[in-house]
């Protein structure tokens, strides 16, 4: 779950993650792992200045959340607003649903948050069941990162499906993320992650983070995806 408190460790979104937090299902709460370093950039000659291609982004538009890629999943409802896609997927969208509002008397928000997009270009990914499944657990460590931080603990009992979308192929992935905030009146997120792969080598993505407090939107969350349209 995120709110107005929550600081998003950008750096984080560029480097590769262990996935070691989220492949079993855990007797005790373990910690996120940590990034690991990236290669250093090799030395280009002065007189060439290299431009760097911008990330993509995606769009909400209308009812839809649309991918740069021109895929699309619909928003979870009206009231869902559009937001910043802060889960550090590729060329992805967001909406955001506020649930408390000033909670600590000093302006802070904790809502729902959903993003559509990508698989991340630097995360691996190969179209068999393993590695749908190790691409999930990729996107998913850089999410809860992202989202939270880099000390966010689990609750035991996460839980992995493989999944159907319009006859693609995917892998979902459900963890409980302890929520500790003073004055806040949540214990713990659902985190959802969403693998749908596209036929072309690459894949699509869905993150949601629902607030304890409203698991009825974890449902909903899985009938969006299955409406996600794939455009080739």
């Amino acid at each position: 779950m995120i709110g107005a408190i929550v600081l998003v460790v950008a750096a984080l979104a560029t480097t590769g993650l262990s996935v070691g937090w989220i492949w079993t299902k855990a007797d005790a709460v373990v910690p996120v792992a940590l990034p690991s370093g990236g290669k250093s950039i090799e030395t280009v000659s002065p007189s060439v200045k290299p431009s760097e291609t911008p990330t993509p982004f995606g769009k909400v538009l209308g009812t839809e959340m649309v991918a740069s890629n021109n895929d699309s999943m619909p928003i979870m409802s009206s009231k869902w607003g559009n937001t910043d896609e802060r889960a550090g997927l590729w060329g992805g969208a967001a909406i955001w649903l506020t649930i408390h509002t000033n909670y600590d008397g000093k302006g802070g928000s904790w809502g729902n948050f959903t993003a559509f997009g990508q698989l991340p270009p630097d995360i691996p990914y190969k179209n068999t069941p393993a590695g749908l499944k190790e691409a999930a657990v990729q996107v998913g460590s850089r999410a809860i990162v992202n989202l939270y931080d880099k000390n966010a603990k689990l609750m035991p009992g996460t839980t992995h499906k493989v999944i159907t979308v319009n006859g693609h192929t995917g892998h979902e992935i459900v963890a409980k993320v302890i929520v500790k905030v003073p004055k806040l009146p949540e214990t713990f997120s659902t985190v959802m992650i969403a693998v749908i792969d596209r036929g072309d080598g690459t894949a699509d993505v869905s993150v949601a983070d629902i607030a304890g407090s409203t698991p009825a939107w974890q449902n909903v969350w899985r009938y969006k995806v299955s409406q996600i349209t794939i455009n080739k």
